[in-house]
């Protein structure tokens, strides 16, 4: 399943400002994109993560949004806890309702890795067919 291609620009937090104007004069804080990071099937609010949570181990915050980027909210979830069958760990949060991250593929991602596979197949051996050709 590819990833949602949902995008928002999030505006700096007020008080970021003044910190900056305080710690670094002439300075000032820049709006940033963030992509949704969920599978193209969900229903709810967009969510990309923004940092783990080191002093609360298990958990991230997260940004959330709804389609018309009109609503925009700060979210501090657990880790969700599923695994593949590799017992590799979800990279989404808990009670996220589309596919689990093993199962979403970015787009954009795919379409670099390829064309760097087809320029270099030494570095990407799982991109070559049984004979050892690209398998693009």
């Amino acid at each position: 399943m590819l990833q949602c291609t949902a995008v928002a620009l999030l505006k700096p937090p007020d008080f970021l400002f003044a910190v900056s104007a305080v710690s670094v004069p002439g300075s000032c804080p820049e709006a940033g994109h963030v992509l949704c990071e969920l599978g193209e099937d969900h229903v709810d609010d967009h969510a990309t993560m923004l940092w783990d949570e080191g002093g609360r181990p298990g958990s991230a915050v997260w940004v959330r949004w709804n389609t018309e980027c009109s609503a925009r909210r700060l979210v501090s979830y657990s880790w969700c806890s599923a695994r593949d069958a590799r017992r590799e760990a979800c990279e989404l949060f808990a009670g996220h309702r589309s596919a689990h991250s093993w199962s979403v593929t970015d787009p954009t991602d795919e379409a670099i890795t390829q064309t760097l596979a087809a320029l270099h197949p030494q570095l990407f051996p799982e991109y070559r067919d049984g004979e050892g050709r690209p398998d693009l």
